[in-house]
């Protein structure tokens, strides 16, 4: 029952993902997020009023068929939006913001679990309302994507956003210019060779290698372990001898609030260094905490040495920062650099079926492997982390301390790089002419 309940909600999100693309480039970010929450918000009032099991699942199908259209939008939306300097870090505090709703929802459970009747799960589900309700009251502050505007061919509202936002208004910014030229004749180069179907995101070996980066990507985001503590750890508290319920729940938000705290610091340091640095750290990181995790359960499970039940829980908390080094502070920093604007949101759409998939892989196996298994399970999740760090340093790409418009043509050749750059240095050189023409005498 376990396994189902999660995993209905990971299904929702794979079957949303087909239109989550055309969606959100066809309506925009905006729209995409409104219409994500509304489901969302459908799908929480619908849980909180279940009166039976199958209704209670069915409204998980509808709160993971929501999820995509609003985070996929949401990232596009951050990182096109943002300037430029500033983009990597606003990139990574957008991923490692779900621990704040991770600590609401462990200190929520953690006061309403001893709770006599149905209100102890009831409140919790009420309460998946806020983030929806709160996206749909503050969007419309938002503004829109400057190169979904350009795309749609609304170029004077693209420069009067990039002109407010990162020129402090002024509309005579040099940096500005330079940037929405960019935009401009970037996206002119991009719709030349675009085509408008899934087939064009394995047309080319550049959009090949994107497309195996990200669903590699997408898989390690869920296969190195964190499903265990985010959606198993009562089971793997029970297995090292913890079995009061109180005390798991204080574990379970000691985790989240402690991940919560190296992740938001991470995210604020991590984008300034070199992604490769910084992935190949996290995936090795990875590896050696895990292992030790798989040596020190084997340790309690046939000695039942207390001392090895306690490596297990501080080896939890290690393993935090770790992950969040890469695949918490940078997945969508990196998916967001790797896929240019015209294939962005399929690129973060490939990414978002695999972990979904794996995710739901995960929830019906994990329960089942740890049970089964206890400890020897783990070594599977090993050899994976194995994989991964082989992986990163074959195929990832080094993507830092450049535009999005720079990293558009990563893998299409220097040929069509150039051409890039000569004609946004001669867009830029029009507009600085017109603006000396306009200067008075």
């Amino acid at each position: 029952m376990l396994g189902i309940m999660t995993a209905l909600y990971s299904l929702g999100g794979v079957c949303a993902l087909p239109f989550v693309a055309p969606i959100s480039d066809s309506l925009g970010r905006r729209r995409s997020i409104v219409l994500g929450s509304i489901l969302m918000i459908l799908g929480a009032l619908m849980q909180a009023a279940s009166q039976n099991f199958t209704t209670f699942v069915i409204a998980r199908f509808i709160l993971g068929f929501g999820i995509p259209f609003a985070v996929i939008a949401a990232a596009s939306l951050v990182g096109e939006l943002s300037h430029p300097k500033e983009r990597p870090i606003v990139s990574s505090l957008f991923s490692s913001s779900w621990f704040i709703g991770a600590i609401s929802a462990a200190a929520v459970t953690l006061g309403t679990f001893s709770m006599p009747n149905n209100w102890a799960w009831r409140i919790p589900s009420l309460l998946q309302l806020t983030p929806s309700v709160l996206q749909l009251s503050f969007i419309r502050f938002v503004p829109e994507s400057p190169r979904w505007l350009v795309a749609k061919g609304r170029h004077a509202e693209a420069l009067a956003i990039l002109t407010k936002y990162h020129a402090e208004g002024d509309e005579d910014d040099d940096f500005v210019k330079m940037e929405f030229a960019e935009i401009e004749k970037t996206l002119e180069l991009e719709a030349k060779s675009a085509k408008s179907s899934w087939a064009e995101m394995v047309a080319t070996k550049g959009m090949r290698r994107r497309v195996l980066i990200a669903s590699f990507l997408g898989v390690a985001t869920q296969w190195s372990g964190n499903g265990l503590i985010s959606y198993f750890l009562a089971p793997i508290l029970d297995s090292i001898g913890i079995h009061d319920n109180r005390t798991k729940n204080l574990i379970n938000l000691a985790t989240v609030c402690w991940a919560f705290v190296n992740g938001t610091t991470i995210a604020f340091t991590v984008p300034r260094f070199k992604r490769r640095i910084a992935y190949l750290t996290g995936t090795i990181s990875l590896f050696c905490i895990f292992s030790a995790w798989t040596g020190a359960s084997a340790i309690y499970s046939t000695t039942g040495n207390i001392l090895a039940g306690h490596a297990v829980v501080a080896l939890m908390f290690l393993y935090s920062p770790a992950y969040n080094i890469g695949f918490n502070a940078l997945s969508y920093t990196f998916m967001i650099e790797v896929f240019p604007y015209h294939v962005r949101s399929k690129g973060l759409t490939v990414f978002q079926w695999w972990s979904k998939s794996a995710l739901f892989l995960n929830q019906f196996v994990n329960p089942i492997g740890i049970s089964a298994a206890g400890w020897k399970f783990y070594a599977s999740y090993c050899l994976f982390l194995l994989f991964e760090v082989i992986f990163v340093y074959l195929f990832f790409p080094e993507t830092a301390n450049r535009t999005l418009e720079e990293l558009a043509f990563l893998y299409e050749g220097d040929e069509i790089r150039h051409q890039q750059e000569e004609e946004v240095e001669h867009e830029i050189e029009v507009a600085r002419t017109r603006s000396r023409s306009r200067a008075p005498a």
